[in-house]
């Protein structure tokens, strides 16, 4: 740097985090009752610096209810993403409540939790007309995929804002090489998402032991997580387990630029 100068040093955009809620409101289920509370769950979030809350608003209302989700996009500071399956009756919601994003998925009633991602390729005229939909009423549409070049470009023929790439397939990796092949997929088609006018988001399953390597994809704008966060949130609280995967999103962001080819997932 030259010492009549002086130059900002270049900050790297940092991945954002958006947390999961849905099982606060499964043990509030539990008992039928209020307790614990979704909306101030969603609130120590966004205190502890969460970018997002993510709920998903299912067919069943196994977890999270209709007076969440009216409640939360009254109430938060931060971007609040709407994850729901492609029918009307939800549909209508998101055109009235308005979130920030709605995150589109595959749903089935005897899941336990999402298994895969949308078949995009397979439904375009239909998920055209919903994401012009959403459009039109001030919401952008990201389609929750795996990791699959066809469903990628599917994804931005119909116009979506964003992708959330499947890391199940990853998370369950059985072994090191499965985990290493799964990876490579993820970052395949992150790489093909940068082709588009559309921006990569990832989740499912990720956690804090296995959030890192994903981190260093370097077009990654977003990461979802929920069940790991709540999880971990029984034995250190939730702004600590919020914080931690926020330190975590931290370092990729400053690693991957200073590294923006694949890096070594040293950790």
């Amino acid at each position: 740097m030259n010492r009549f100068t002086h130059e900002t040093p270049h900050v790297p955009p940092m991945i954002e985090l958006g947390v999961n809620i849905d099982h606060v409101a499964t043990l509030r289920e539990a008992r039928k009752g209020s307790r614990p509370d979704v909306v101030a769950a969603a609130k120590y979030c966004e205190k502890a610096g969460a970018h997002q809350i993510t709920v998903h608003l299912r067919e069943d209302r196994r977890h999270i209810q209709d007076r969440d989700v009216e409640q939360l996009a009254h109430v938060l500071q931060v971007r609040l993403n709407l994850e729901m399956g492609v029918t009307d009756e939800i549909i209508a919601i998101a055109h009235r409540l308005r979130p920030h994003t709605v995150c589109l998925v595959p749903e089935n009633r005897r899941e336990v939790t999402t298994e895969g991602g949308l078949d995009v390729a397979g439904r375009q005229d239909q998920l055209r007309d919903v994401i012009a939909g959403m459009h039109g009423h001030g919401i952008r549409v990201s389609l929750f995929i795996d990791p699959d070049p066809r469903q990628v470009d599917a994804s931005a023929e119909v116009g979506a804002d964003y992708v959330e790439l499947h890391t199940g397939a990853y998370a369950n990796a059985p072994d090191e090489a499965a985990r290493e092949q799964e990876l490579a997929r993820l970052w395949d088609a992150a790489n093909r998402v940068a082709e588009t006018p559309m921006r990569c988001n990832a989740g499912h399953g990720l956690t804090v032991a296995n959030l890192w390597p994903v981190a260093l994809i370097p077009n990654l704008n977003e990461v979802n997580i929920g069940h790991d966060i709540i999880a971990r949130a029984l034995f250190i609280g939730l702004e600590n387990a919020v914080k931690e995967i926020l330190d975590i999103l931290e370092k990729a962001s400053f690693y991957r630029a200073a590294f923006p080819s694949r890096p070594e997932q040293d950790g």
